[in-house]
């Protein structure tokens, strides 16, 4: 054995070391979609206060009950306890790994860390707790809520932002009711949305402030109006591809049946591609190029930066932390792109069909027809995830970042990572260069779903391993059957652009 290879092989399983930790570690870390269904909740409540002028009571009411439903109260108080019942069983494993962590030294940091994420999560429960007692308030469960709003003053908590604003609620909830100090600077500043709106309605009911109450209800129907526009396009949009993603697949079917090889699905699926280079080559393009480059050596570097210089991204405003996920993104793809080339140098020129851009070859019908194809099998396959994992499993730490940032520029910022860079390098290395790859050692059909896990493992969260699979075989079957890279990229990059829209949409709907 040489040592190219010795060393190879050591760094193949480190490599795959480190991506069963990280996947362990992600375990109990929280899923954004618990998060996104949170943020919905938040929109429906805004929408349930929308009373249009201009419509019937008739055409109002089949209208609410389309976009909003019934019950939307009992919904969301539901919704917030399974929260609830998710944080508390998070806190309850962290508080078991810090008993179990043995009394030495040089275990400081992970001591640190899971301290930071019990004390979180404890946090995020009572934030929970508040928004709970005034849904149950709204459902006229008054003593509950009361109750559910002293048991958080009660309880040892250090926030006492969130002891103030509970002794506020039940006051205000209470008969007879106890207006405290600095009430409505304390709900305006400490509650979000609808909440926030709830808070102070019932503060002005009180203190008789017809005026404000008119002004905030005004403001409210404002907001209530747009929360319906947000909810046509976050629930609407999908449903629609929803809709022709289906109707595709069938349509796809039923032409296989009667043309058989003649078929889209089939069409190019038994076309070889010319491997001249082996499975040494292809372990080096992404244990180096994918893992040394970029979960090693660039981290490492950046951090080495931040210690000199003394930044922190973390703790600056969003465009910072965007600005520095592109940058870090760049740097990563660079690389990894680098190491690609330099890797199959020797074999240049490529043979016929590889990296293939094909501007005429109708690449953006087959970008649409997968991404309409993808709606439907990659929706399924979420929901069983939701019941298998439960609200844990980790996700993108794009996602919650770009979740809060409601700021244009930023967005901007994420979209060229998300929706521009992460789709040309991921499909130039697993597209382009991993399943043809493979073609040397499987047939195609197995080419397709070994890389499509490979590009979902790739993204160290075990809970988007299936959905990410899923989407990466659909994004293998469009590459190999449009034999065009600009296919699966338009494909990834629709993806990408319609989970940030509707990220931002959600995030606009909390403030």
């Amino acid at each position: 054995m040489t040592i190219k290879r010795l060393i190879l092989s050591v760094l193949t399983i480190v490599a795959i070391a480190f991506i069963g930790f990280s996947l362990f570690s992600s375990v109990t870390q929280p899923q954004i979609q618990s998060r996104l269904e949170l943020y919905q909740t938040n929109l429906l409540l805004h929408a349930t206060e929308w009373q249009p002028e201009d419509l019937d009571s008739n055409s109002f009411n089949q209208v609410r009950e389309a976009l909003i439903g019934n019950d939307v109260y009992q919904v969301a108080l539901l919704q917030y306890q399974d929260a609830r019942q998710s944080a508390a069983k998070q806190r309850e494993k962290q508080n078991q790994d810090l008993e179990m962590l043995p009394l030495e030294e040089g275990i400081e940091s992970q001591t640190k860390q899971l301290n930071q994420s019990f004390n979180q999560l404890t946090s995020l429960i009572n934030d929970l707790d508040i928004n709970i007692g005034i849904l149950q308030a709204q459902a006229e469960n008054t003593e509950t809520a009361i109750q559910t709003w002293q048991n958080l003053t009660l309880s040892e908590t250090e926030n006492q932002r969130l002891g103030e604003i509970a002794k506020i609620l039940v006051g205000i909830w209470s008969e007879p009711a106890k207006i405290l100090p600095d009430a409505e600077a304390l709900i305006q500043e400490n509650l979000d949305g609808w909440f926030r709106y709830r808070g102070l309605k019932q503060l002005y009911i009180l203190q008789e402030r017809q005026e404000t109450l008119a002004e905030l209800e005004a403001r409210e129907q404002e907001i209530a109006e747009q929360a319906v526009l947000k909810l046509a396009i976050v629930a609407g949009v999908p449903g629609m591809g929803l809709f022709l993603g289906v109707g595709l697949l069938i349509f796809l079917g039923v032409q296989w049946l009667i043309s058989g090889k003649e078929s889209l699905l089939l069409k190019n699926a038994d076309l070889p591609w010319k491997v001249t280079w082996n499975g040494e080559t292809i372990l080096q393009v992404f244990v180096v190029g994918f893992f040394l480059v970029g979960q090693v050596m660039i981290p490492l570097g950046l951090e080495i930066i931040k210690g000199f210089t003394n930044w922190q991204p973390a703790t600056m405003g969003v465009r910072v932390q965007a600005g520095y996920i592109l940058g870090s993104y760049f740097l990563f793809a660079t690389g990894g792109l680098l190491v690609l080339y330099f890797s199959l140098k020797s074999f240049f020129p490529l043979p016929e069909g590889w990296f293939k851009f094909d501007l005429l070859g109708g690449w953006i019908l087959w970008g649409l027809g997968g991404y309409f194809i993808a709606l439907p099998m990659v929706i399924l396959v979420s929901l069983i995830n939701q019941q298998l994992w439960q609200g844990q499993g980790g996700s993108n730490p794009i996602l919650p970042i770009a979740l809060r940032g409601q700021d244009g520029l930023a967005l901007a910022l994420f979209f060229v990572t998300a929706s521009i860079a992460a789709p040309v390098f991921e499909e130039i290395m697993f597209r382009g260069f991993l399943l043809p790859s493979l073609t040397k050692y499987m047939p195609i059909w197995g080419a397709i779903v070994a890389s499509g896990f490979l590009f979902a493992l790739a993204h160290l969260n075990i809970s988007e391993v299936l959905p990410l699979a899923v989407l990466g075989i659909i994004l293998g079957v469009v590459y190999t059957r449009s034999r065009n890279l600009l296919s699966s990229m338009f494909l990834h990059s629709l993806w990408n652009s319609g989970t940030l829209l509707s990220l931002y949409i959600l995030g606009s709907g909390a403030s």
